[in-house]
């Protein structure tokens, strides 16, 4: 199992990444959540411009014997939906990369520093 070390991580299986610009974040499941699920079929998320509170659902992810709700890491903006995600099998594929779900504006930056690092993410999973 994939848990890069440049990003933080919910309880709830999903990672975040704060992009250059200090304020903008991209969202997406984890490895583990991907394996877990099996074969995602389908991926329904809130429009760009929902504010969201921590851990407020922002979406959901359909797999072929179950639906998992996705929770926003920290407060902010849905800025941008992944169009790549017509084909949802491609969070199966890449969920760090091509497989991300969501870019938001993040509320608070120093929030994600609050969330599990790599370590503490292992640690969680057994990985």
């Amino acid at each position: 199992m994939t848990i890069p070390e440049d990003l933080r991580y919910t309880k709830d299986h999903e990672w975040i990444k704060l992009l250059a610009d200090g304020s903008t974040a991209m969202v997406g499941i984890t490895d583990f959540a991907q394996h877990e699920l099996g074969d995602i079929v389908f991926v329904e998320l809130k429009s760009a411009g929902t504010v969201l509170k921590e851990h407020e659902v922002f979406g959901t992810v359909e797999a072929v014997k179950t639906v998992a709700d996705l929770f926003a890491p920290v407060a902010g903006e849905l800025l941008e939906l992944n169009p790549g995600l017509d084909s949802a099998e491609i969070v199966n594929q890449d969920p760090y990369n091509d497989g991300w779900l969501v870019k938001m504006k993040v509320q608070n930056p120093a929030a994600i520093h609050a969330l599990l690092d790599a370590e503490a993410y292992r640690q969680l999973t057994g990985e």
